[in-house]
């Protein structure tokens, strides 16, 4: 791998930035119920994470096109980490809005961080190992995922919130330090005398890759409704768990997670095994096959089975998780370079509004229905069209293949 050692020291920075990430997640929202009582201020405090989180998306991919991609991940590194720090100095009645511009900072210099990363990541390693990159960040991730969540009420019931805020905004500055140290390329120069999309601002600028690849703006479709089934399995998880064990609502939860990120973690270190051997990249039949296998997985999860078969779902949940984000990102990164920010901007946008806009639809149905009702709904619409895009891809590729039998000399038909 090209800059291997520099990539697994970015790898490491992203793992400890993702730390803080999902340490704040908790964090942060356990401290706003604290200090308000409200669960009406709780869920504004999220759904503006989340708001900023996906509008950041079309201003995050132009910027990407624009601009140098390291110091934009390290800058939005810097920006989490003050942020964290005025919300440690604020006191009293200061804090409440203080902490809803940090959900704002916080939503966007996340999604700014995913898009250069994302963006750069065929340029920093070269595009034949891209699959095996995108697999070390994702598996960093999901490790980072659950040490975040399991550890951050440990440090707010040991040391306090300021102490989990300290820390969490020294996860950011050390990300962004190792950033600004690595001598990583991220971003190809563009052809002598070329226009690059970086330079056409207007509508060209963002419909040009799914234009040129019409298979892209599908894929993008199917992870807008991945969003949805997201968000049903999240909103319903909770309430689920505790219709299993009203003494220990937690559990099931802890149990789900903690299998689904092994479950990812396999998958992410079977691709990175894989393109290791081949040179090859998932491609969308992978992708559209594992988001099936997942969206099924997760409904399963939800059927009332015994807790070791809806376990076993959702380590098959993670496993396909994983293989649809490899195929999904490493399929994007295919985009010429100065497309690629805005491919992933806009991705980046369509998912997280998909996942906001299904968090509020999953809760008020599940008001009226039961949470496998719900995921079974909101996954099922994922399986829907993951097998019409399937049916297209068999039938366009045997009609390729005739076409291309058609062409043939007699000879060349007996080879």
């Amino acid at each position: 791998m090209r800059s291997a050692r520099h990539f697994r020291l970015l790898a490491l920075g992203y793992g400890i930035s993702a730390y803080g990430t999902y340490l704040d997640y908790v964090a942060l929202n356990i401290f706003i119920y604290h200090i308000t009582g409200s669960a009406l201020d709780t869920g504004l405090f999220m759904a503006f994470r989340l708001a900023a989180t996906a509008a950041a998306g079309i201003v995050s991919g132009r910027l990407v096109s624009r601009r140098d991609r390291k110091l934009l991940m390290a800058g939005a590194d810097a920006t989490a980490a003050i942020a964290l720090l005025v919300l440690v100095s604020a006191g009293g009645s200061a804090r409440v809005p203080v902490l809803f511009g940090l959900a704002i900072v916080l939503g966007t210099c996340s999604t700014l961080s995913q898009v250069a990363l994302r963006s750069s990541i065929p340029e920093i390693v070269g595009s034949e190992q891209r699959v095996g990159a995108n697999s070390l960040l994702v598996t960093v991730r999901s490790m980072a995922m659950v040490a975040g969540f399991v550890s951050a009420g440990l440090v707010v019931a040991s040391f306090g919130y300021t102490a989990a805020f300290a820390l969490d905004a020294t996860t950011y500055v050390l990300s962004a330090l190792i950033l600004l140290l690595l001598p990583i390329k991220t971003r190809s120069k563009p052809a002598s005398g070329g226009i690059t999309t970086a330079e056409d601002p207007g509508e060209r600028a963002w419909l040009a890759p799914l234009r040129a690849a019409p298979v892209l703006a599908v894929m993008i479709g199917i992870r807008m409704a991945d969003g949805l089934g997201s968000s049903s399995h999240n909103v319903g998880l909770p309430i689920y768990s505790s219709a299993l064990n009203p003494t220990h609502p937690t559990a099931f939860i802890s149990q789900f997670w903690a299998t689904w990120a092994v479950g990812n973690i396999i998958a992410q270190q079977a691709w990175r095994w894989y393109a290791r051997r081949t040179g090859a990249a998932p491609g969308e039949r992978v992708f559209v096959v594992a988001a099936c296998v997942m969206s099924g997985a997760f409904i399963v999860v939800f059927s009332g089975l015994p807790t070791l078969p809806a376990v076993i779902a959702a380590l098959v949940a993670g496993i396909a998780d994983g293989t649809t984000e490899i195929a999904y990102v490493s399929r994007l990164q295919e985009a010429p370079d100065e497309q690629r920010g805005r491919l992933f901007g806009l991705s980046a946008s369509a998912e997280n509004t998909s996942f906001g806009l299904g968090m509020v639809v999953s809760g008020a149905l599940m008001q009226r229905f039961s949470p496998f009702q719900v995921v079974a709904a909101f996954h099922g619409l994922a399986i829907g069209l993951c097998t019409g895009f399937l049916l297209f891809l068999i039938s366009n590729g045997a009609f390729r293949k005739m076409r291309t039998g058609a062409r043939q000399t007699p000879e060349n038909v007996y080879d």
